[in-house]
């Protein structure tokens, strides 16, 4: 009963961490940990950023170009 408990509850927290992810990519959030495992393995030799200095980033590439023009 134990691993079938066990089971349930890595299933869950796969789903879970899949969801939130889809969610915060939904309404624009960027992920930290996606973004730290992209520099681990396609910049080894990199420093990345600290995760104050990437939701600057993040934010000032959505939103540092000015005012959109609507209207």
């Amino acid at each position: 009963m134990k691993t079938m408990t066990t089971r349930f509850a890595a299933a869950f927290s796969t789903v879970w961490t899949w969801a939130a992810r889809t969610a915060r990519l939904a309404v624009g959030v960027p992920d930290y940990e996606v973004y730290l495992a992209h520099v681990r393995k396609a910049h080894p030799d990199a420093v990345p950023m600290s995760h104050e200095a990437f939701f600057a980033e993040r934010l000032h590439a959505r939103y540092g170009k000015g005012r959109s023009r609507c209207c």
